[in-house]
């Protein structure tokens, strides 16, 4: 038996897959932000109670689903006042999520990873211990919310500050959020992993501990020993030089440059010197 691929693959049917693959990457997309969130907690709920809905209407249990329909009719409203901070978050993402590379984005990232270097440096010399946590996509309000607030453009010498020995902000996390520090003082939480060698203190496992729930970067200044490491998803990558921690931080955290310009603006000016070359050769001839 044959399989009549023409009457498989229609406009029909791939339109019906783009729609599909659209909504996954939406839900994805939801799903990160609200990582490390207390919206996910909420979120499982919205879950559960569509769940329950489904298994009762397939059961005819008629009074449960009218039940359900009238929280998910009332819910929706609860809803967008509950996840408003995780709404506000997801618009602000779209709406940098333009096409257009933008270059002063680039330069401010470059600029932190200047400043964290001028950190680890002087830190890593005299064995200051740090502990730095940088939110990517996923969410840290809950981590946020334990620290003491700052909203401070990031340079090395408040960073150096900070962890100072017996100062008030030295015991903790620092958190770094939309190229600011957001936080100081504030809390991660600890990897109960067994494969963190024994050698290594809290903050390391603070360190491996948020990025097992998270996709944040964290940079770790040994107070004993100096040495720096870096974890990000569950991976823990110590004793690296200044290279390598250069390396992997600009990797991270600066955005790819698409040359000077945009494709779109490569693409006009593309255009604008060929017709500009065409009339140039006409008037030759």
């Amino acid at each position: 038996m044959s399989i009549d691929w023409n009457s498989l693959i229609t406009a029909q049917h791939l339109i019906n897959l783009l729609d599909i693959i659209v909504v996954w990457y939406a839900i994805y997309k939801l799903m990160m932000l609200l990582r490390g969130t207390k919206a996910v907690q909420l979120f499982k709920g919205v879950v559960v109670i569509i769940v329950i809905k489904l298994i009762s209407w397939y059961l005819g249990l008629e009074t449960v689903s009218w039940i359900m329909d009238q929280v998910i009719n009332w819910g929706i409203i609860a809803i967008i006042v509950i996840f408003q901070p995780e709404i506000r978050r997801g618009l602000e993402h779209l709406g940098r999520g333009t096409f257009v590379h933008n270059k002063k984005q680039g330069e401010k990232e470059e600029k932190m990873v200047e400043e964290l270097d001028q950190a680890i440096q002087y830190m890593s010399k005299r064995r200051i211990g740090a502990l730095i946590t940088v939110q990517m996509n996923t969410g840290l309000e809950d981590y946020i919310e334990t620290g003491i607030k700052l909203d401070a453009e990031i340079t090395g010498a408040l960073l150096i500050n900070i962890f100072i020995p017996n100062t008030p902000l030295h015991d903790g996390a620092v958190i770094v959020k939309d190229g600011k520090i957001a936080v100081a003082a504030a809390y991660l939480p600890l990897s109960e992993s067994n494969l963190i060698p024994k050698v290594l203190g809290t903050r390391h496992r603070a360190a491996v501990g948020i990025s097992e729930v998270t996709d944040a970067l964290t940079i770790v200044v040994s107070e004993e020993t100096g040495g720096v490491t870096i974890t990000k998803n569950s991976e823990l990558i110590r004793d690296l030089t200044r290279d390598d921690y250069l390396k992997l931080l600009t990797n991270e955290l600066v955005p790819k440059k698409v040359e000077n310009e945009s494709w779109i603006a490569k693409i006009i000016s593309e255009s604008f010197l060929n017709s500009t070359r065409k009339k140039r050769g006409g008037r030759k001839h």
